[in-house]
């Protein structure tokens, strides 16, 4: 028995996660036979801690399958690279790939579900931030329970504000509560951009962008200016909401970024009292948009008391009850949305020398 023979038999092993074989997805980093003992070193693209010891699983049964092996050692670990991004734009220092969470209109839960897919990614091993790019209506200061303002130490630039082990910015860092942002288009435009780029990001994974609710100037160049990996389209089952949520995902669609799929909240009601279920805002509409534009469904979140109270309280589902039903849900979604990163074409333009023409 020999390294290539024990790769080859890893060419029918599959993560259990990506539905993939090892060898394919190059997850297999290093194979080494000492007699009659196997050693494999799996690295995945994609944070998985919490599924560390199944992939070990997996690989280690497989491996033994093969004739005359004695002990079996698995190591697994993951490793997240830059992805591309929609043609002519280029990466942003320290981020790694962007991920737009957006919906077609407001009160689907968009800020929600964008804080914990963030904070669900940084659980599961991702070095992680969050850019609110809602100037009229910021979230993400309250839900994750930050005070204070972003210190800088040249004037300059700022540094991100931390909690709960990810990086955030929002102008609701940078105003009082109660002060509306009462600017036009341009500015709003504008003061994204300086929030993305002049924020001293630091290493990131993956940062999570709350987009603002709607379809106008100001997403559509947001969309065609910052380098977004992939977006996750939020809406209800509601009929209202699902259209407007195709908008939104057509938008994304015409500058060229890929949708990683569609979450839908509120999906179903579980009475408190008597554990009734009832889908208060119909039922199917998030699916249905799935199987219109041939989208993932990454998965449905119910209308509880629990989720609004938890992220009120600056504590979202995620840390606030990470062993919880919600929690894992979101966890789910999370590891969908770095897989389809993870299996996107990589990103080499950093790798590449710039090339001067002198006459």
């Amino acid at each position: 028995m020999n390294e290539s023979q024990v790769l080859s038999h890893l060419a029918t092993c599959i993560d259990p996660n990506t539905g993939r074989d090892f060898i394919k997805d190059k997850s297999i980093k290093r194979v080494a036979v000492d007699g009659n003992d196997v050693t494999v070193e799996v690295v995945v693209g994609y944070p998985a801690k919490s599924q560390y010891d199944a992939i070990r699983q997996v690989v280690t049964q497989h491996v033994r399958g093969l004739d005359g092996v004695g002990k079996v050692a698995v190591a697994v670990s993951h490793r997240v690279v830059s992805h591309a991004v929609q043609r002519g734009v280029k990466l942003k220092p320290g981020i790694k790939n962007i991920i737009a969470v957006a919906s077609g209109k407001g009160g689907v839960g968009k800020s929600t579900t964008a804080v914990n897919l963030a904070l669900a990614l940084a659980a599961e091993g991702a070095n992680v931030g969050i850019l609110d790019a809602d100037i009229y209506g910021p979230s993400q200061p309250q839900m994750l329970g930050i005070t204070g303002r972003p210190e800088s130490a040249d004037g300059k630039t700022l540094e991100p504000m931390e909690a709960h082990g990810i990086q955030a910015m929002s102008i609701g860092f940078l105003i009082d509560t109660d002060t509306p942002m009462v600017w036009r288009g341009p500015m709003v435009t504008q003061a994204l951009e300086q929030l993305l780029s002049d924020t001293n990001w630091r290493d990131l994974d993956y940062l999570v962008i709350d987009m603002p609710p709607g379809t106008g100037d100001i997403q559509l160049t947001l969309s065609q200016k910052v380098p977004v990996t992939g977006a996750v389209i939020v809406t209800t089952p509601q009929e209202i909401a699902v259209i407007d949520a195709r908008k939104g995902l057509k938008m994304f669609d015409k500058v060229g970024i890929p949708i990683v799929g569609i979450v839908e909240n509120m999906s179903t009601h579980v009475c408190s009292n008597c554990g009734h279920i009832e889908p208060i805002f119909g039922e199917g509409g998030g699916k249905a948009m799935c199987r219109d534009y041939n989208v993932p469904f990454l998965g449905g979140l119910p209308l509880d008391g629990s989720i609004r109270a938890q992220s009120d309280s600056g504590r979202p589902t995620v840390v606030a009850n990470p062993d919880g039903a919600v929690a894992a849900t979101y966890r789910e979604i999370a590891r969908k949305v770095a897989i389809f990163v993870a299996q996107k074409s990589e990103d080499h333009s950093a790798k590449f020398p710039s090339i001067k023409v002198v006459s």
